[in-house]
């Protein structure tokens, strides 16, 4: 498999094109990096391509938060501006005046 250029970047707000939530991308796999037991556990007429990037994202929807790994086909920009509430985001990330995220500059002590 020839690994593809990542459509988001790190820190990006994305959303579900089928499910109702968002999320922000703080890791990307080049190509499909999971177990073969995940990927068989998806339905076959929604299961993704391997061969595209995936994101780990700090998701969340209407009720609850959690860590999700997507398919860059289901993901397509969340443009809301909305803040994320996942309480892991302010660990990695700050948010910018502008409403983007940013990662956090390492601190050695």
């Amino acid at each position: 498999m020839k690994p593809r250029i990542a459509k988001f970047a790190i820190g990006q707000v994305v959303k579900h094109r089928k499910y109702p939530f968002r999320g922000i991308v703080y890791d990307v796999d080049p190509v499909f990096a999971n177990t073969e037991e995940w990927w068989q556990s998806i339905p076959v007429e929604v299961r993704p391509r391997k061969d595209q990037p995936f994101y780990h994202l700090f998701a969340e929807n209407a009720d609850t938060e959690y860590v999700a790994y997507v398919s860059e086909q289901n993901l397509m920009a969340d443009t809301s501006g909305d803040p994320m509430r996942h309480p892991q985001v302010d660990e990695m990330f700050v948010r910018a005046l502008d409403g983007a995220y940013k990662i956090k500059a390492a601190r050695f002590n």
